[in-house]
């Protein structure tokens, strides 16, 4: 198995194939950090335009399933391209974040459906 299909097994998988992971760390308080920033690949439906890479966007973090026993916060910056002809910017709408938490979309689905179980005595 590859490092890169791992990664997807423990990682959301966009995350894998469309940022690249700059650092992980552990903090004393026994939580795993792992940074990432967004390829500058420009979305396809765009790809018939000229951009440029204008930096990133201010980094959001987000709560993701522990790992290896620690609580796992994944730092996310998101890449702005600016198209030369018009000045527009662009960038990648994502789903990220579940509405009304700072938790991946992944990770609320599944406490969602474990309060379900419990709510039950399951």
């Amino acid at each position: 198995m590859k490092a890169e299909e791992i990664l997807k097994s423990i990682l959301p998988e966009y995350l894998v194939e469309y940022f690249d992971i700059i650092k992980v760390y552990d903090n004393p308080d026994e939580t795993l950090h792992i940074e990432f920033e967004e390829k500058n690949v420009i979305p396809e439906e765009f790809s018939s335009r000229k951009y440029v890479s204008k930096g990133f966007l201010p980094s959001i973090t987000v709560e993701d399933f522990p790992l290896r026993g620690k609580a796992t916060k994944l730092h996310i910056k998101r890449r702005r391209w600016m198209d030369r002809a018009s000045g527009e910017i662009l960038k990648r709408d994502w789903d990220l974040v579940a509405k009304g938490t700072r938790m991946t979309t992944e990770f609320a689905t599944f406490l969602k459906e474990i309060s379900r179980y419990q709510a039950f005595g399951l």
